[in-house]
């Protein structure tokens, strides 16, 4: 997987030397790294190629945007009818994605038994599937559900941490020179090996420190499986619905302390909690038997990208940026990231 994400990383980084050559002056980082986070992920955990990835990429994201339009009404009596035109688009899309996926399926599954297997997730679900590995059998639609999942999640979680790391990056130059200096001495000129990314401490704490500002993920959802007495006058009756908002955890001074809103990394220096007042209090990837299943390929994808970038670039804040954080599903900045690149 690592040699795959340098490849398409690399493609993305000589791109942006084209353009800056060109004139460009800045450029938008989150377009950028999103679209080759989605090639990174359809290579190593589907086997799909750019050209056939493209469009699965594609209209995912177009049913985010549209999700995002009609999410607002979700447990509303008749919600889907408040906005029929986008309930109608949605549907249709998902139809277009399962279908691309379906195609997928049909074509790895005559490649079952082959000379050279192929061991990505895909290769695993339905090796798993046919041989009964797992207590029951999927259906079909339940690997295109499968696949789904991971596609989104697993490339857009990723690209957005990268982007927001960029962007407090570039605001906060120190960080970007110290991260420039433990490159040089952990990676030095041998080129990327996946046993050296542990060796690159301080990237883990910004990382940490990003995930702690700005989640990628900034909700989960749980449901009471059973009556919960929370104090002597709250209880949560079985079967209800909650929303952890994980966004307004990570900014509560009354778990994090006065500084809860400023970069600062190095309090995750010596606490992999950050120094949290509560062990709960920070859950970038969520908790419990659903914790997120995709956190070691973030941690791998977000050293290696970051690492390839910091290598080949300096970057600074382009004045036309407005900061506007937003939940579409995710939490992304709503007007990109341009940014001012500068070749080293």
């Amino acid at each position: 997987m690592a040699s795959l994400m340098v490849e398409t990383t690399n493609k993305m980084l000589d791109n942006w030397v084209t353009l800056i050559d060109s004139g460009a002056q800045e450029i938008d980082v989150e377009r950028e790294i999103i679209a080759t986070a989605g090639e990174i992920i359809a290579k190593t955990s589907f086997g799909i190629s750019d050209q056939s990835g493209r469009p699965v990429f594609e209209k995912l994201r177009a049913l985010q945007m549209t999700l995002f339009k009609t999410i607002r009404f979700v447990g509303v009596p008749f919600g889907k009818m408040l906005h029929p035109k986008k309930t109608l688009e949605a549907r249709k899309l998902g139809q277009e994605i399962n279908q691309l996926f379906l195609s997928l399926i049909y074509e790895r599954r005559k490649s079952i038994g082959g000379s050279t297997p192929q061991h990505d997730l895909l290769g695993l679900l339905l090796k798993q599937s046919e041989q009964g590995g797992f207590t029951k059998s999927l259906t079909t639609q339940e690997l295109v559900d499968e696949c789904k999942t991971f596609f989104f999640g697993g490339h857009e979680t990723t690209a957005l941490a990268i982007t927001w790391t960029m962007l407090l990056l570039a605001t906060h130059q120190d960080w970007q020179h110290q991260l420039r200096e433990e490159i040089r001495e952990v990676v030095g000129d041998k080129g990327i090996d996946v046993n050296m990314l542990s060796g690159l401490k301080k990237m883990g704490w910004v990382m940490n420190e990003v995930f702690r500002l700005y989640p990628s993920a900034p909700n989960a959802q749980r449901q009471a499986k059973a009556d919960i007495q929370v104090s002597d006058d709250l209880s949560i009756p079985r079967g209800t619905n909650m929303w952890i908002d994980i966004v307004g955890m990570h900014h509560d001074p009354a778990l994090w302390g006065e500084d809860v809103n400023e970069f600062k990394p190095e309090r995750f220096k010596d606490d992999i909690h950050g120094r949290c007042k509560h062990k709960m209090g920070y859950l970038p990837f969520g908790f419990g038997g659903r914790m997120c299943i995709g956190r070691n390929l973030t941690f791998l994808e977000y050293k290696i990208v970051l690492t390839l970038i910091l290598t080949r670039f300096s970057f600074t804040i382009s004045p036309t940026y407005c900061h506007s954080p937003s939940i579409m599903l995710s939490l992304r900045p709503s007007d990109g990231l341009p940014l001012v690149l500068q070749p080293l």
